[in-house]
């Protein structure tokens, strides 16, 4: 039997690296792994704008004093219900610098509201580093210098301003710094409750499984809403402001671990029967080291995922509580109570600009879901 030559055509150019893409393929799966979450997340678009978004956003929240032009109670009584204004570069046909234009209130007693008059001819230019009412950058420097202010003689409400004559553009800022912030304080107490009951029960089992499962059914069998109307209603009347924020935050945190503990509970279900768990159990390593040091890491991704589209609901719960007036109570400043303060239709439909405060809760929570979402794709850098 002879063996007949291949017709197949050879390539006689000596083989180089280059075109061994199963090295270049290999080594780009061998960078440390933030980098291969980094390169999958940063081609989700839409989860890197909100993270981006997200990311200003706290960093304006201990500056809010600074950037707002008035402070969130700081009134004006002869500027009720102000439409929005905006600041102009142009006046007649000239550039020029920021400037607004003075106006003057007249009461429509026809229609029963306020109208207002814009003087077009006195262009107002306005200050940068100006010096205003008094406020505490991070909560603790005493600070009276704002970004920009009104020129004497004239305001600048760019959203309006409200019953009060109190800007809605600097209240919002203000309010940010509790309705943000409630929805870290609660996943905190969220996570430290759900990983800890959960992990018990999945690494454990037996009875402490069959405790912690009957007490998950019982709370998530409660109705929600009516047991946050409960819980809030109970808080005492005459507490502070600061006092209320906490309770609120925690009363949110601990209604929400059990869908958290279930979920730790049956991935450490799967997790405990792992080669490297049962190695580490014959080499007398003790259960909290297990659960801390090889379970937890390999349910990171989820968690971290987790948090993302679990801050949107609690941001959403303060701002239900604080809307029915059963949350945060005024002189604090948060979405929530802005919106309790515009239930009002018939001043809504005449006054539009005191509903602007739903513009934030809605483009926050968007932004918080969109990047969950490039999360969890991201997170499993593996995954094609």
């Amino acid at each position: 039997m002879s063996i007949q030559p291949s017709n197949r055509y050879v390539d006689k150019a000596p083989w180089t690296d280059t075109a061994d893409l199963s090295q270049v393929e290999r080594a780009e799966f061998d960078a440390p792994a933030y980098v291969l979450v980094w390169r999958k997340f940063r081609r989700h678009k839409l989860g890197l704008i909100s993270g981006l978004f997200l990311l200003l956003c706290y960093l304006i929240l201990p500056v809010a004093g600074f950037v707002s032009p008035y402070t969130a109670n700081e009134r004006s009584a002869d500027y009720l219900y102000h439409p929005p204004q905006g600041i102009n570069l142009w006046h007649e046909g000239n550039f020029t610098r920021p400037f607004v234009y003075p106006t003057i209130a007249k009461p429509d007693l026809e229609n029963y509201r306020w109208t207002y008059v814009t003087d077009e001819t006195r262009p107002l230019p306005l200050e940068f580093f100006c010096e205003g009412a008094d406020y505490r950058l991070f909560g603790l420097i005493p600070s009276d210098t704002h970004l920009f202010c009104a020129p004497d003689g004239a305001t600048v409400f760019l959203w309006g301003s409200d019953r009060l004559g109190r800007d809605v553009f600097s209240r919002i800022l203000y309010g940010a710094q509790l309705s943000m912030t409630v929805g870290l304080i609660g996943i905190t107490v969220s996570f430290v409750l759900g990983i800890f009951f959960g992990a018990l029960a999945g690494y454990f089992g037996g009875k402490t499984d069959w405790i912690v499962n009957r007490a998950i059914e019982i709370l998530r069998s409660l109705p929600e809403l009516p047991l946050w109307l409960a819980l809030s209603a109970a808080v005492p009347s005459n507490w502070g402001p600061v006092a209320v924020f906490f309770i609120i935050s925690i009363i949110l945190g601990i209604l929400d671990w059990p869908g958290l503990a279930r979920a730790v509970r049956s991935k450490f279900l799967s997790l405990r029967e792992e080669e490297y768990v049962r190695a580490a159990e014959m080499m007398g390593a003790r259960p909290g080291r297990i659960i801390r040091r090889h379970l937890l890491p390999n349910f990171r991704s989820h968690l971290i995922a987790s948090a993302t589209l679990s801050i949107p609901a609690m941001i959403l719960g303060e701002t239900a509580l604080s809307f029915l007036g059963l949350g945060l109570r005024a002189p604090a400043v948060s979405w929530g109570v802005m919106l309790n303060d515009a239930q009002n239709l018939a001043s809504i439909e005449i006054y539009p600009w005191t509903a602007i405060p739903m513009l934030p809760i809605i483009v926050v929570v968007l932004a918080f879901n969109f990047l969950g979402d490039g999360l969890r794709a991201s997170l499993d850098p593996y995954r094609t």
